[in-house]
């Protein structure tokens, strides 16, 4: 080769290289020449002296082109490349692929926490309405382009797998398969979990005993669960108690590269049921309570991050929600109503007093809290659990001998906080028929009590003594002038009471319509719907509380108070979430002249106060973190069987709160 042929851009081949060299600069050396470039396939630096001698052995390369490829396939192929490096330029890619408009702490949470980690080991515990989905579906999307994950499972509530595979084909253009009863048995004995890359499942499903072991002996890049929650276990003096679906979590958390839980309501109020919970996510990473009550105060962790809707902005800087305002009116019961009060709490501290001595004491003392949950709920509720148990009881009585060799399964109380709503109704069903009568004439005497018990509880639903309705009548007509959008959304703990409710209501005038946890998802979707457009009051239980969004309605009413202060937050999130356009007024109906009623009266009295300090309602989204170590369900449960006065009780509630840690969290 002649050294006249070498110039600066040219493509040389030699031996002393084994793929080809472009040439970026030349010198002479006398004789000799030097070049300086780089090897083409693999971008190596060369910096080389040329004889003539070994000028001769290289060649000046030539590249043909060819146009006769298919022009299609060729800006097809081009494509593919700058798809395949784009997240290298593009650091938001999933979000300008996708179809969702994120806000700042959407975006905040996914690009500024998770994605930053090497390994996710992550919970994203943003308030109710916060839109977890869209978190989640911006991180599956950014790790598949970022080519970090292929195989992803998502465990959901049963309830909600339709949604999430609605929600990721509509505005991520991400298509999973649900894993179900069906899928597996059309498989024929393949392992679902192995054959499908994007899976959608239950965490009831999961967590059977016939589908762990396939699940177990599957592995995953990205596990996603919501509402997990769910996956608790309780630590009770030196022993743990899991239940099935944290036995599950474990099983996730050995079988995924990358595992990121959601939910509302991380904390419980438990901070050793907490540190239990994270533990699924990276084991021992708080060795104690006191190590993750530190984390917390000081916002400093880089396991889970929780944004409180007060402090959700917009991108010019204006909040995302609007105020709620919370009251608590309270009324007296009627005459006939204090008489059923009085003897509804004797027999409840009659047969819990009977019950210490029994094995049965713990299940018994959950039948007789029911009772009392049922009577605070509306007569006709309490009449319903009362005919229940009586019943139950006279079948007892006809074979005595066999019903005291057989008990039917129950289940520990702090489960069924995890349970679904139908699967609670069902438990609590079984408590309410437990007796620890140890012969036939105590059985006897009981049923004859209930017997009584039932005819007073028809006296006062037939004489409509039962003030609390009157009261809901009055709030619902001051709800109506405070609004031109009429719209009402009243909650109850009792399926019982929110059919007896639907009726009444109707017969004022209002038309009605229901949701509740006997309804399919399906079912729930077209009672939104119904509501939207057709009634003016829909009536929910706790079902409403998770997966139905009702930002159209702004106007509540609690008819009966939940015992779990996280289910009280999850109500208010129904309505008070992003894109609800009018201040939201919710309703507490509190009986003044029941212990229960005077405990709930004091709660929210100091929740007020706390709000004004505050200048802020952020108070009524960390209700259970404010009462950290106050089990307001067991305080209750305490008044309901007299193991606490209620002076003992109104103390534990007088805390003091550390502001400066609200404003924080």
């Amino acid at each position: 080769m002649d050294i006249s042929e070498l110039k600066v851009g040219a493509i040389i081949e030699g031996p002393k290289w084994p793929d080809p060299v472009e040439i970026k600069k030349i010198e002479d050396f006398g004789e000799d020449v030097k070049i300086i470039g780089s090897r083409l396939s693999s971008g190596i630096h060369v910096d080389a002296i040329l004889s003539k001698e070994e000028l001769a052995d290289i060649n000046l390369k030539t590249i043909d082109c060819d146009f006769s490829s298919d022009p299609e396939k060729v800006f097809l192929a081009l494509e593919t490349i700058r798809y395949r490096f784009a997240s290298l330029y593009d650091p938001l890619l999933a979000m300008n692929t996708s179809k969702v408009d994120p806000l700042p702490h959407q975006i905040e949470a996914v690009y500024g926490h998770v994605l930053k980690l090497p390994r996710i080991r992550f919970l994203l515990a943003h308030d109710p309405g916060a839109g977890k989905t869209i978190m989640a579906g911006l991180i599956i999307k950014e790790m598949k382009l970022r080519h970090l994950v292929s195989r992803i499972l998502i465990v959901a509530p049963g309830h909600l797998k339709n949604q999430w595979s609605r929600e990721l084909k509509e505005k991520f253009e991400e298509n999973f398969i649900i894993a179900n009863r069906g899928t597996t048995n059309a498989l024929y004995g393949e392992n679902v979990w192995s054959k499908e890359n994007q899976i959608i499942t239950s965490i009831d499903f999961a967590k059977r005993d016939e589908i762990l072991p396939s699940l177990q002996s599957s592995q995953f890049d990205l596990i996603i669960v919501d509402e997990a929650h769910k996956m608790a276990a309780y630590k009770y003096s030196d022993s743990v108690t899991k239940t099935g679906r944290y036995k599950l979590g474990e099983i996730l958390s050995n079988n995924s590269e990358h595992l990121l839980f959601l939910t509302a309501t991380p904390h419980k109020g438990d901070t050793e049921n907490f540190r239990l919970f994270l533990d699924l996510l990276e084991p021992g990473f708080f060795a104690t309570p006191d190590m993750l009550e530190e984390s917390i105060e000081k916002d400093e962790n880089s396991l889970f991050l929780r944004r409180i809707k007060e402090d959700m902005k917009d991108f010019e800087g204006k909040p995302l929600f609007l105020p709620r305002h919370v009251f608590t009116p309270t009324y007296n019961l009627s005459t006939p109503e204090r008489d059923l009060y009085r003897k509804i709490t004797e027999y409840v501290r009659n047969q819990y007093n009977k019950a210490l001595s029994s094995e049965k004491k713990r299940n018994i003392g959950f039948a007789l809290i029911i009772l009392q949950r049922r009577l605070a709920s509306s007569s006709f509720a309490l009449w319903k659990s009362l005919q229940r148990r009586r019943d139950r009881l006279k079948e007892m009585l006809s074979d005595f001998e066999k019903s005291k060799k057989t008990t039917p399964k129950v289940f520990d109380f702090d489960d069924t906080e995890d349970m679904s709503e139908e699967e609670r109704w069902e438990q609590e069903q079984l408590w309410e028929t437990l007796s620890i009568a140890e012969n036939r004439e105590e059985l006897e005497r009981e049923i004859q009590t209930l017997e009584e018990l039932v005819d007073t509880t028809k006296q006062v639903i037939d004489q409509e003594a039962e003030v609390k309705l009157e009261k809901l009548k009055e709030t619902m007509k001051t709800l109506e002038e405070k609004s031109l959008n009429k719209k009402i959304l009243i909650f109850t703990e009792s399926r019982d009471t929110l059919e007896y409710l639907e009726k009444r209501i109707k017969s004022w005038g209002y038309q009605v319509n229901t949701i509740h946890g006997g309804m399919q998802q399906l079912e729930r979707i077209e009672a939104e719907k119904i509501f939207k457009t057709q009634t003016q009051v829909m009536i929910a239980t706790e079902a409403a509380g998770e997966g139905i969004n009702l930002q159209f309605c702004h106007l509540m009413i609690n008819y009966d108070i939940p015992w779990n202060p996280n289910r009280l937050e999850q109500r208010m999130g129904r309505i008070h979430r992003y894109g609800q356009k009018f201040e939201v007024f919710v309703y507490n109906l509190i009986a003044h002249d029941t212990i229960e009623g005077r405990i709930f009266k004091r709660l929210f009295e100091k929740l007020a106060e706390i709000k004004s300090k505050l200048g802020s309602d952020k108070v009524y989204d960390i209700i259970g973190e404010i009462y950290y170590g106050k089990d307001l369900s067991q305080l209750l449960s305490d008044a309901a069987i007299g193991a606490k006065t209620e002076d003992e009780i109104l103390t534990e509630l007088e805390i003091t709160v550390d502001t400066e840690y609200i404003q924080k969290n």
